[in-house]
């Protein structure tokens, strides 16, 4: 008689050294698990986690205490027509002709300097001297703001997540996040009254005079904006950058592919974001009774909607543990819009409002990176093993290369 194998406590060690094993532990035997500790169910199947994403019985409720004590009230916990509204104010910075006019030089400035720290050296560490500065480096030009307070920046977001992904509820965490709010808003408050009487060419200046319907942001609103968009924003891709770097590298005969055809370049982002998500997992709160896989959710339960192993799920993908940039049932042209078939920027009306910004900083990455590091290869030695179980990336990505 087989005996069911059990998931270690998603809060252990042993659960962050290998998620992805205790994912399909979840996935075959607990589907949906109540987990004391968090006050939450967990859902691990891509059938449930697509549904918590476009499902409207799962809600956003639960940001009120998730998110908006480091944030403030942010798009993410709107909905019906304040969401459509304040949606309308912000996308078009992150999308088309405006993406591609007014940020494409910056974001490909940002890069190039980044990259000439370090191009005649004939090593690097991808993630402490290119990724981790690079997206926030972007955000601070795009914004406006001083790249000289890039600590500054790095460690507020760095906080901001910490706050988010603490699931053991660490008080030091908590106070720390809710610090980083008050110093957040004493540095962009004055900045955004300052550009609304004297508004310029940049997306802060952009959101203080936006108006749709009759509707206009208030300094509150864009100081949340400004300040998920450097959370989500830089954390988010700087992991995203590290693990493609760091997959490509485990699969030589895919890094080459890469390299002779760039066009790949989107197919091994988009493979990245299903097999190493930088989001491992994200929260709803249900509105009424709802029947998942293994069980039912009582209404207005907290929901742990596992990113990471929805992406690996056995029943949507094939071979799902092994990254493959050719893989046929991943489409890579709709991976970056709300019809993705991956979940990694979420799905429906909260779809990720900044997947074209992610997906064009990553493009360019890959692209400069690649042309100045000729014979691009892992360092002797070095691990880019993944790290972190909210959020989860290569700590270091250590790489050798010639010098051209």
């Amino acid at each position: 008689m087989s005996v069911a194998r059990q998931a270690q406590d998603i809060l252990s060690p042993e659960f962050a050294q290998d998620p992805y094993g205790n994912y399909q532990i979840m996935r075959e035997s607990t589907p949906l698990v109540w987990h004391e500790a968090m006050q939450s169910y967990i859902i691990s199947r891509y059938e449930d986690v697509e549904r918590a994403f476009k499902d409207s019985v799962f809600t956003t409720d639960n940001y009120s205490w998730q998110i908006e004590p480091v944030h403030g009230r942010t798009i993410l916990q709107m909905s019906g027509r304040e969401h459509a509204v304040r949606r309308a104010l912000v996308a078009p910075a992150f999308r088309g002709k405006e993406l591609q006019k007014k940020f494409l030089p910056v974001i490909e400035r940002n890069s190039r300097e980044l990259i000439d720290g370090f191009r005649q050296t004939g090593s690097a560490d991808l993630v402490s001297q290119y990724a981790t500065r690079f997206p926030v480096n972007v955000i601070a030009d795009m914004l406006g703001l001083d790249k000289a307070d890039h600590d500054k920046f790095h460690g507020w977001y760095t906080a901001v997540i910490a706050f988010l992904g603490n699931l053991s509820q660490d008080p030091e965490v908590a106070a720390a996040g809710e610090r980083t709010r008050q110093e957040f808003a004493e540095y962009m408050l004055p900045i955004i009254q300052e550009r609304r009487a004297h508004p310029g060419d940049d997306l802060l200046s952009a959101l203080c005079v936006a108006e749709v319907d009759g509707t206009v942001m208030s300094d509150e609103d864009i100081k949340a904006f400004c300040s998920l968009l450097l959370a989500a924003g830089g954390e988010t891709t700087d992991k995203a950058i590290a693990s493609v770097f760091a997959n490509l590298l485990r699969h030589p005969d895919q890094l080459a592919a890469v390299q002779a055809d760039r066009s790949l370049i989107p197919r091994a982002f988009a493979e990245t974001l299903r097999f190493t998500p930088p989001v491992h997992m994200i929260m709803r709160q249900v509105a009424e009774d709802v029947p998942v896989s293994g069980g039912v959710i009582g209404k207005g339960s907290t929901v742990t909607c596992l990113i990471g192993s929805a992406n690996r799920d056995e029943r949507r993908y094939a071979d799902p543990d092994h990254f493959d940039i050719f893989r046929s049932d991943l489409n890579a042209v709709n991976a970056f819009s709300a019809a993705a078939d991956h979940l990694a920027f979420a799905l429906g009306r909260h779809f990720c409002v900044g997947a074209l910004l992610a997906k064009t900083e990553v493009e360019v990455g890959v692209n400069q990176l690649l042309d100045a590091l000729p014979g691009l290869r892992l360092a002797d030695e070095a691990d880019p093993s993944e790290q972190g179980v909210f959020t989860r990336g290569p700590a270091s990505v250590r790489v050798s290369f010639d010098v051209a």
